[in-house]
């Protein structure tokens, strides 16, 4: 085991760039929020040291060589999602967390399912990759079954933006790989003629999100996010003029609303630069799926965090400028919180693994195709 962890070859096949994209997101996060709360910066601190430990760990299990450990983690994650219906802690009007006994801490099944559940896409389709023409009906059901399951469990408590997310991040992978266009046709249809249905079954918060998103005038939150971000101007201000932020005036300001205080300091030419910097860090990723290209569990896992990347900016940002519903979406890597960064950095480190010790993939796959 010690040769195969320190075969040279781990290092040749590691993604150093997807390491240095990160670190610019990590550092800038903790910069800005000690700027606004010096106490919250050390909790980020003790996040950040956690979130290494689990990269390491992470890093060196043998995926690969124990795949029937991801349909067990998808399942032991399901059986946390339904026990949330039936023992979960609520908070602020929402059923989403677990009480872990004795030690008085609690933990959200909806955001650390994220890794076994694009684990468990990517399994699936390696097991059965996809015809040239694309899955066809009895497969398309087969793995929109492992999609739609935690969709609805999550949506129940109710989480909608993370169980929509889980949606898109499904169906994008599906899209990646190939399905046949009728079924995407007759989906579309169906999703068209269900649309006031679902909306009728919302919650009223939900539809008041929605209500406040078209109306003319936006929420409270909107307003003051909008304001720090015109404020910012084209190169920022100096952290004692960030009157928005440091008067307390912008809400959440160093998790769901961080990228309105980044602006409000950097400007639009730092608004600019992160975006940038998270359109790097996606392009890079879509890349590596070339390189992967027949490895379905790399490239799989690959896409499916890209999407979720590129799905949780978009849909941050969008909030912030009042282009899309308040939503709990953070910023991912950036705002502050521990179960999300820790999360997304649990899954670099499962896209680490997957990268630097395929080497045995390729040889076993060349040894069979010799044979």
């Amino acid at each position: 085991m010690q040769r195969f962890i320190l075969d040279r070859r781990v290092i040749d096949h590691f993604d150093a760039p997807l390491i240095f994209l990160v670190l610019p997101l990590a550092l800038t996060s903790l910069f800005l929020v000690g700027e606004v709360n010096e106490f919250l910066a050390n909790k980020q601190l003790v996040y950040y040291t956690i979130a290494v430990i689990a990269f390491i760990v992470v890093f060196f299990i043998p995926i690969r060589k124990v795949t029937w450990l991801i349909p067990f983690a998808y399942w032991i994650n399901i059986f946390l999602l339904i026990m949330v219906d039936f023992f979960g802690v609520t908070k602020l009007g929402a059923q989403r967390w677990l009480e872990i006994p004795f030690v008085d801490l609690t933990i959200q099944p909806s955001e650390i399912f994220k890794a076994s559940f694009i684990l468990m896409l990517a399994y699936l389709i390696q097991r059965n990759p996809p015809p040239e023409r694309g899955y066809g009906w009895r497969d398309f059901l087969k793995l929109s079954f492992y999609i739609v399951l935690p969709f609805v469990l999550i949506a129940k408590e109710p989480d909608l933006g993370t169980a929509l997310i889980v949606l898109l991040v499904g169906g994008a992978v599906l899209l990646a790989v190939g399905v046949e266009k009728k079924i995407w046709i007759t989906l579309a249809i169906i999703a068209g003629l269900s649309s006031t249905v679902v909306y009728d079954n919302l919650h009223d918060y939900q539809k008041k999100r929605i209500h406040d998103f078209i109306a003319e005038k936006p929420s409270y939150h909107v307003q003051q996010s909008v304001i720090a971000i015109g404020s910012g101007g084209l190169s920022g201000k100096p952290k004692e003029e960030a009157t928005q932020t440091q008067l307390r005036f912008l809400p959440i300001s160093t998790s769901d609303f961080i990228f309105a205080y980044h602006v409000e300091r950097f400007g639009f030419i730092g608004a600019f630069a992160l975006i940038l910097l998270y359109a790097f860090l996606i392009l890079h990723l879509l890349s590596l799926t070339y390189k992967v290209k027949g490895d379905y569990l790399a490239s799989v896992t690959i896409t499916a965090f890209a999407v979720l990347l590129f799905l949780y900016m978009s849909i941050n940002i969008a909030m912030t400028i009042g282009f899309a519903p308040v939503v709990g979406v953070p910023l991912p890597l950036f705002s502050h919180g521990g179960s999300s960064f820790i999360n997304f950095v649990v899954l670099l480190a499962i896209i680490e693994n997957l990268l630097a010790f395929r080497f045995n993939f390729l040889y076993t796959s060349s040894s069979k195709t010799g044979s």
